[in-house]
């Protein structure tokens, strides 16, 4: 083997690998686009993202159990799926995936943000108050969830990308919106609409008031937390003005 490789030249040899890698790259997708068609239409069980945090939470809690059981789109209260298009991404039915718009405002104010920090930092002022905004809309985070991790880097953001596209290319936005309702995490060791509901609330995910709608949209951001922390002053904000929005989300 090392004999034949002497007489490669390295130009060839790089075409080898790059040609390689390009196969795998196309193989990788090929298998997202079966599992894709198949979530189109069977429901998944437990997913990466809630077999790492389950992983996460045994450590600190042995005897925690995984909370999640799935309920079907008409079994889901209106105003929850209301409220969680409303929160995070209102053009959900508009877009095809990713929201371009919303990706270039949230870079724009995160870019701003860190610069402000940085001149603050330097000049030995109070760093200015604020946070980083996120832009994924409900199909990325259901990408996310259902196939990759919480793992941040560019490979497994472009890799969200490519599958929220297939996502809406193979699906429908209602088959997408429960999905998401269903696997989203509410809790530690909460995952899914009707698990959430029954633990925040003590009722069935069809049975939510759109004040309760309201409030489990305002988790979703830091959900671990606000179960850890309560109904905070901030929550109760949030919800407030979640709630204000609800007539003007559109579902599907």
């Amino acid at each position: 083997m090392a004999a034949l490789l002497r007489h490669v030249s390295p130009g060839r040899l790089l075409l080898g690998v790059c040609l390689g890698v390009v196969l795998f790259v196309l193989l990788l997708q090929a298998v997202f686009v079966l599992r894709v068609l198949w979530y189109s239409h069977f429901n998944p069980g437990p997913t990466p993202v809630m077999r790492a945090a389950m992983s996460e939470l045994w450590r600190q809690q042995p005897e925690a159990e995984l909370r999640y059981q799935w309920v079907d789109y008409d079994a889901i209260s209106p105003a929850l799926k209301q409220a969680v298009i409303a929160s995070e991404d209102s053009r959900f039915l508009q877009h095809r995936g990713a929201d371009w718009d919303a990706i270039r405002a949230a870079w724009e104010h995160n870019r701003d943000l860190a610069a402000r920090r940085a001149a603050a930092e330097q000049a030995g002022r109070e760093l200015p108050r604020g946070t980083l905004r996120g832009a994924s809309t409900i199909t990325q985070q259901t990408a996310k969830n259902l196939f990759l991790s919480n793992d941040r880097s560019y490979w497994r953001k472009a890799q969200e990308l490519v599958l929220a596209w297939m996502m809406e290319t193979f699906m429908s936005k209602r088959r997408i919106l429960e999905l998401y309702l269903n696997i989203a995490e509410w809790g530690n060791g909460v995952f899914g609409a009707e698990a959430a509901a029954r633990h925040h609330f003590g009722r069935g995910a069809g049975q939510l008031s759109a004040r309760q709608a309201a409030q489990l949209a305002a988790r979703l951001p830091n959900p671990r937390f606000y179960d850890t922390r309560g109904v905070t002053s901030y929550l109760n904000s949030r919800t407030n003005t979640i709630a204000a929005r609800l007539r003007h989300a559109e579902i599907p």
